[in-house]
């Protein structure tokens, strides 16, 4: 099995994230190549890959714009090239994960789901089996910094910490097992 890992972090959040995602493959004897993106002009071949996860912090809820411009450029590629097909067929033994961190300071994780669900919408339309969606809290490290205090989610200072870093290999080890 050959794996992506695919993110975009502007805070250090989203790739603790990725980093314990690499780990954990790794550990469990997966080949992986990870590619951060930077707004260079990386273009991985999705299609080289049997499971991917892909993420990105949450910005105004939808993913980092270097990531919604990376996944831009692959969807017209892959409809160019013929491989976004009508009615998504299933490519037999593709599969992905989406997840991003968010901070969530006013209405939690509802403020991360339309980044997740924009994210999958490439995996879907090339035929992956988009396995599940992950949601990881992250410290806001915005100009309104109480609201890593003082949001919905209670304080959230310092996470993804030790115990969301060993959700996230619980994760990864769960989705290889299936």
């Amino acid at each position: 099995m050959k794996a992506l890992n695919l993110y975009f972090s502007t805070t250090g959040n989203t790739e603790k994230i990725a980093e314990q995602i690499e780990m954990t493959l790794r550990e469990q004897g997966v080949e992986v190549e990870t590619f951060k993106v930077t707004g260079d002009h990386i273009e991985p071949d999705i299609l080289a890959y049997d499971l991917v996860f892909a993420g990105s912090g949450v910005y105004a809820w939808l993913p980092g714009k270097p990531m919604m411009a990376l996944l831009g450029k692959l969807r017209e590629k892959y409809f160019g090239e013929g491989e976004i097909k009508p009615a998504s067929p299933r490519r037999h033994g593709k599969k992905a994960v989406v997840y991003c961190s968010y901070g969530g300071g006013h209405t939690g994780a509802n403020e991360a789901v339309p980044a997740v669900k924009y994210i999958s919408q490439l995996f879907d339309h090339l035929g992956y089996e988009v396995m599940d969606e992950w949601y990881f809290v992250g410290q806001y490290h915005g100009k309104h910094s109480p609201m890593s205090i003082n949001g919905r989610l209670g304080n959230i200072e310092g996470r993804p910490n030790e115990a969301d870093l060993r959700e996230v290999s619980e994760k990864v080890a769960g989705i290889l097992k299936v």
